[in-house]
């Protein structure tokens, strides 16, 4: 019997063809798969822990489907990597052989991981709002995930001039700013001493912190901006009840999540389910994205509204870009042959 080798896709291999990839329109028809049962998840897994020096440690197992596809993300993190200059995360992502089952391509997953997120905040702000106007936007933390929404957004955003940064260590978020500042010199960086100087200035603010205790209030928010809440804890309560849109990218994820805050007033029945009466006192998601981006025209949104986007992560995305990139390499010749 012939073996066939695991192929591998080192970091290098995966960014090359990244960079080639429409990563939001694979987002995109992604979502619109899912709302046709084309593409799906499994539960996902999760181990947490607190290191030998004390900080906050996890591993997450998403699996998913897409595309004729299968596979998971395994995506680690731990708070203390910071100290010894190692990224907060990291991952693997492991693509199945569809008809045997047995694992044929294992990938660098943190580019991957880092791209999918930052392609869904791009892809449901194009459905809430025309790209074509946004000119400020702000981000609240300066790590790897802002450098790729950024990335993403001076792509889908021609007229994006303006670029607030905050980050609770002022010296990273200095640094970000001179770093982009060489990199996008058709953009003006700016550092907020304070979030909320940071998040009224903007028509569109990106939350990508580690933090786990709420503090964007509704109040924050101007009238018409855009708030797409990638890290989940930063939207406090007065926002996810009182912005006029909410959207998430999938309610089961969320409701069985019982450490985020919408999670938690999920459970807590002050926040229902899409297509649901409000609770009293409380408030009904509007629409989860595949819906949302299956029929915009459904889900208006009024230029003056308030809009939150709670994207919690669907592993279905990784799959699906995992997918495009293993196919990119096998036509090149890519990648390293590991024996069984």
């Amino acid at each position: 019997m012939t073996t066939t080798p695991i192929t591998y896709l080192d970091g290098a291999d995966v960014a090359r063809i990244c960079a080639e990839l429409p990563v939001v329109d694979i987002v995109h028809d992604t979502l619109l798969a899912f709302a046709r049962d084309e593409a799906g998840l499994a539960p996902e897994a999760a181990l947490r822990w607190t290191t030998p020096g004390g900080d906050s440690a996890r591993s997450l197992v998403l699996p998913g489907w897409a595309a004729g596809s299968y596979g998971c993300k395994i995506i680690n993190a731990s708070l203390g990597n910071h100290r010894s200059g190692l990224p907060r995360a990291a991952g693997l992502i492991v693509l199945n052989d569809p008809e045997t089952a047995r694992p044929m391509c294992l990938m660098e997953g943190a580019r991957i991981s880092a791209l999918r997120t930052a392609g869904v905040s791009v892809a449901a702000v194009r459905a809430v709002r025309a790209p074509g106007g946004i000119t400020q936007v702000a981000f609240l933390g300066c790590g790897r995930q802002a450098e790729v929404h950024l990335e993403l957004l001076a792509e889908a955003c021609p007229a994006l001039s303006e670029v607030t940064l905050y980050d609770q260590d002022s010296a990273r978020a200095q640094e970000c700013a001179a770093s982009w500042r060489g990199a996008r010199p058709d953009l003006t960086f700016r550092v907020a001493g304070h979030a909320r100087d940071a998040v009224e200035r903007a028509q569109l603010t990106v939350a990508v912190t580690t933090t786990t205790e709420p503090y964007v209030e509704l109040d924050w928010v101007p009238a018409g901006a855009a708030f797409v809440n990638v890290s989940l804890d930063d939207a406090a309560e007065s926002l996810l009840l009182g912005c006029d849109r909410l959207f998430v990218d999938n309610w089961e994820l969320v409701v069985a999540d019982d450490h985020r805050l919408l999670g938690v007033l999920a459970r807590a029945g002050r926040v229902s389910a899409p297509g649901t009466e409000a609770p009293e006192k409380g408030r009904a998601v509007d629409a989860d994205l595949p819906t949302l981006l299956a029929d915009p025209a459904a889900w208006p949104v009024g230029t003056q509204e308030r809009v939150v986007i709670n994207p919690f992560g669907m592993g279905v995305h990784d799959i699906a870009v995992a997918a495009a990139v293993h196919a990119a390499a096998v036509e090149r010749g890519l990648g390293l042959a590991l024996p069984r």
